[in-house]
């Protein structure tokens, strides 16, 4: 018993998958059959198409191009493809140097020059243009400026402790070594004072000035 082949009715596949695995047979089909076509009867044949998803597709023969095959279109049919995309591209060039232009004159009237010719409005317009200008310009210097001291901030802090640091591991090693150095309290002009236990020859401190850039010095006050 022979069975029909049932006719596949030619319309829009909903299912995203299914089209695409449909597009992509059918364009490999179309493909062969333009190969065939060249070889066999020395035609020149070019295929362009774009695919739902974007994709841009071409098969070309071998002995031409697109391009050789669009000019002879031309020639042979008499017409003219590229006059009207030439004329929109003459309009669109007129368009961006006339932007240009209007650019430039505006950058030479925030200079303050070209004025002569601007209404009292469009002066006023500049005016109040240059002013946003000028507070943009003002916030974004404090930004930079706070922005600088913060960090002056931080690395003044680092400093400190690194010099807290410095002067306790100084005051360890000088008990470790001796041990008859001890800290005592000097009215709070030093931050530490080392002396004798037994009331040597000398007193030796490390004198830090209140309210003053980080820095350090040694004195020896003899009695």
């Amino acid at each position: 018993m022979n069975m029909a082949r049932g006719k596949i009715q030619i319309k829009r596949i909903e299912n995203a998958t299914n089209r695409q695995v449909t597009f992509s047979k059918r364009r490999n089909g179309l493909f062969k059959k333009a190969q065939e076509l060249t070889v066999l009867c020395d035609a020149k044949v070019s295929i362009i198409m774009c695919s739902s998803t974007g994709k841009v597709h071409e098969y070309v023969s071998s002995s031409t191009t697109t391009k050789q095959l669009l000019d002879e279109c031309q020639r042979r049919l008499k017409i003219d493809l590229w006059s009207s995309q030439y004329e929109k591209m003459q309009e669109n060039l007129k368009n961006l140097k006339e932007v240009n232009i209007n650019l430039k004159k505006e950058i030479r009237q925030r200079l303050g020059e070209s004025l002569n010719d601007l209404s009292l409005k469009k002066l006023s317009d500049l005016e109040q243009d240059v002013d946003n200008c000028l507070r943009i310009i003002r916030e974004r210097k404090l930004r930079a400026i706070s922005g600088q001291i913060v960090t002056h901030k931080k690395k003044v802090r680092r400093e400190e402790e690194e010099n807290r640091k410095l002067r306790n591991g100084f005051i360890i090693n000088a008990k470790e070594e001796d041990q008859h150095y001890e800290l005592v309290d000097n009215e709070g002009h030093y931050d530490s004072v080392i002396r004798f236990q037994n009331g040597g020859p000398g007193i030796f401190a490390l004198c830090l000035q209140p309210n003053e850039a980080l820095s350090s010095q040694w004195m020896s006050i003899h009695e």
